[in-house]
């Protein structure tokens, strides 16, 4: 079985949502200090990097993220190739994920070119992509992009039709050196009561 790392790093080159909370780490204690560990601390976006949005994120009667089932973030996966398109529609999808009843759906664009930059433009799911979803019982999506919706959207259509059709919303995964196909995703947030989302290790697992 191979692993593959879908996370992106968490450094203080890691871009943020522009006004956001950027990224830090810092060892508050030394070793040479304690005379036995270095202790160290992080200052973070909860929507920094690879991460999980919890509907609370963009609706306030929405759950939380310590309430969502964890099994929804460990299972089989599908990659999808979409590359290419600014606006992602079902005739996209529609053959790639079509015998994939009930697996989680992961979407590669390659639109996020440079690591260390947060992007201008991404492309973005069209509404009846989400309804193929709900279709087929999709518990989650997974995009390789900092947001479901355009990045200036105030409304975030795809944020409320996803979670309207109970599918969870995985953010920021690094698809670029994965092929199109299945695998098992295992993405377990932190269970951090009352917030909104949380960072995530994603990994994928392929069997030869």
């Amino acid at each position: 079985m191979r692993m593959y790392d879908v996370s992106r790093p968490l450094n203080e080159n890691t871009p943020t949502w522009p006004g956001d909370t950027p990224f830090h780490y810092q060892v508050n204690w030394s070793k040479q200090h304690t005379g036995s560990v270095n202790v160290g601390s992080v200052k973070m976006s909860v929507h920094t990097a690879t991460h999980v949005d919890a509907p609370y994120h963009f609706d306030d009667k929405g759950k939380r993220m310590h309430e969502l089932n964890l099994s929804i973030f460990k299972g089989p996966a599908v990659v999808v190739d979409v590359r290419g398109h600014h606006k992602i529609e079902r005739k996209h999808v529609e053959e790639a994920i079509g015998r994939h009843h009930a697996k989680r759906i992961l979407f590669k664009t390659d639109a996020w070119g440079k690591e260390d930059e947060f992007p201008e433009q991404i492309p973005t799911l069209s509404l009846d992509v989400v309804e193929l979803l709900r279709e087929m019982d999709v518990p989650l999506i997974g995009v390789d992009l900092p947001s479901v919706d355009v990045l200036n959207s105030k409304e975030l259509p795809i944020h409320h039709s996803l979670h309207q059709a109970n599918i969870c919303i995985l953010e920021g995964i690094d698809l670029r050196e994965i092929k199109e196909g299945e695998y098992e995703l295992i993405a377990l947030p932190l269970k951090i009561k009352g917030a909104d989302g949380s960072p995530v290790r994603a990994i994928l697992l392929e069997n030869n």
